[in-house]
């Protein structure tokens, strides 16, 4: 069995004002306002079911040729523009698909993508229910 590790990853947001965020990672900065950050949530896990499945499929000697992922979320936005709901203020549900041109078989395909799927911290993230913590300080 592997030892366990953890890493920590961080990132520091800086208001540009109500619609736009500065991200600033530890190799590069990015900017939130374009896309919502919904969008750039679903965007995340579309990237790491690409990155993993590229990681996966050459460990595997699988060739992809063309890979693409669709990803879409069910939200009822009541919550978070602060109405008064029963619903959560983040996605019912998310569904991605993923349509992969491969010479692989099918059997072969699908053991792949269920191995990405396992594998995928965004999607894990997301599925697992991880705590989130946010603390608050004045200056």
């Amino acid at each position: 069995m592997a030892q366990e590790s953890t890493t920590t990853i961080a990132v520091t947001g800086r208001s540009e004002g109500p619609k736009r965020t500065t991200i600033e990672t530890a190799e590069t900065e990015f900017a939130i306002g374009e896309a919502s950050p919904l969008e750039h949530l679903l965007g995340s896990l579309a990237a790491c079911i690409n990155v993993i499945g590229h990681l996966v499929a050459k460990e595997r000697g699988i060739v992809l040729r063309d890979f693409d992922i669709h990803v879409e979320g069910d939200i009822d936005p009541t919550k978070y523009k602060g109405g008064e709901t029963a619903s959560r203020a983040g996605f019912g549900a998310i569904r991605a698909q993923v349509t992969v041109d491969t010479d692989a078989d099918a059997d072969t395909v699908e053991d792949w993508m269920a191995t990405v799927e396992e594998r995928c911290p965004v999607a894990d993230n997301l599925g697992a229910g991880t705590d989130v913590y946010v603390e608050v300080e004045s200056v």
